[in-house]
């Protein structure tokens, strides 16, 4: 599917309103400035305590998990049937959804639903909440497909290229996260000299590569700074509707800290938040940046 025409036969001017579920960071705002480019009405469904307030720069509407009765209806009266969820967002556990939350009628008849959604990981849980909306007619869509441009090239972002080493850890990451990928366990990894310092779990890229520099700390990593890669992959089996690896200037700030030589990340398969900001970034910490081929097909 191409950003200019989202429905079959559909121009993006008379295809509706796109609806942008706000999760945190600047991707909810980026999509939404290059959804306008491509001539759609976009209006903004901002997640309260996660989305940022500058996505009232678009028409808005503040919504909560536990009301989805509202949502329904904001969603009809905006005639947004085409719907994208991107942005940060804590996974709360069913208890504390259940209980931290003031759940309308609607939410609590979709309860059963919700908790069935609940027992498995993160691409469980979105499939099941994404199935639930497209049941009441509306349609789920990913952020690349309505703004292409937020993916990842193939190739060097910015002057710094990897060494023949940083490239041999490329491809054993590759392989490693597509070994672990079914399990649903993260996206991302640390090699090192063809050693596999860290595997991302539920805590985050970013707290992956916490533990990559206090180990540092702790004389547990002995490669020099200076080497190694994070490496970032979607899942085998992904919905790559939602939750697709990302990187931004906080990655590249975090592979800086964590004395990494560069990141490398699947193009056309990653989210690119701030580009431009992320080169500057990469190139005053002197790290690459890289989009690279999937596992199998080549570094």
């Amino acid at each position: 599917m191409v950003a200019s025409q989202t429905r079959e036969g559909a121009s993006p001017v008379d295809a509706g309103s796109l609806g942008i579920i706000c999760g945190g960071g600047s991707l909810p705002l980026a999509v939404a400035d290059a959804a306008s480019r491509h001539g759609r009405r976009v209006v903004m469904f901002a997640l309260r305590g996660f989305a940022d307030g500058e996505v009232e720069r678009y028409p808005c509407h503040w919504i909560v998990l536990g009301a989805l009765g509202r949502f329904f209806r904001l969603l009809r009266q905006e005639n947004c049937r085409d719907l994208v969820f991107i942005g940060s967002l804590t996974r709360p556990t069913f208890g504390r959804f259940r209980l931290g939350f003031r759940l309308d009628l609607a939410t609590i008849r979709r309860l059963p639903r919700i908790a069935r959604a609940f027992r498995g990981g993160d691409d469980h849980l979105l499939a099941g909440i994404a199935r639930m909306i497209e049941d009441e007619g509306f349609r789920m869509l990913g952020a690349h497909e309505v703004a292409p441009e937020i993916l990842l090239a193939e190739g060097a972002l910015g002057t710094r290229a990897p060494t023949e080493s940083d490239r041999v850890d490329i491809v054993r990451g590759l392989e490693l996260l597509a070994a672990t990928g079914p399990f649903d366990i993260g996206q991302a990894a640390v090699i090192a000299g063809r050693q596999v310092l860290a595997v991302e779990a539920i805590e985050g890229t970013d707290r992956m590569l916490e533990r990559i520099v206090a180990l540092r700390q702790e004389g547990r990593i002995r490669v020099p700074a200076g080497t190694g890669v994070l490496v970032k992959a979607p899942k085998p089996q992904q919905d790559r509707r939602f939750d697709l690896p990302t990187i931004g200037p906080e990655t590249v700030e975090a592979v800086a800290r964590a004395g990494l030589a560069g990141l490398a990340a699947v193009a056309g398969a990653a989210i690119v938040a701030e580009p431009q900001r992320l080169v500057q970034l990469a190139e005053a910490r002197g790290v690459f940046v890289l989009g690279i081929k999937p596992a199998g097909a080549g570094a």
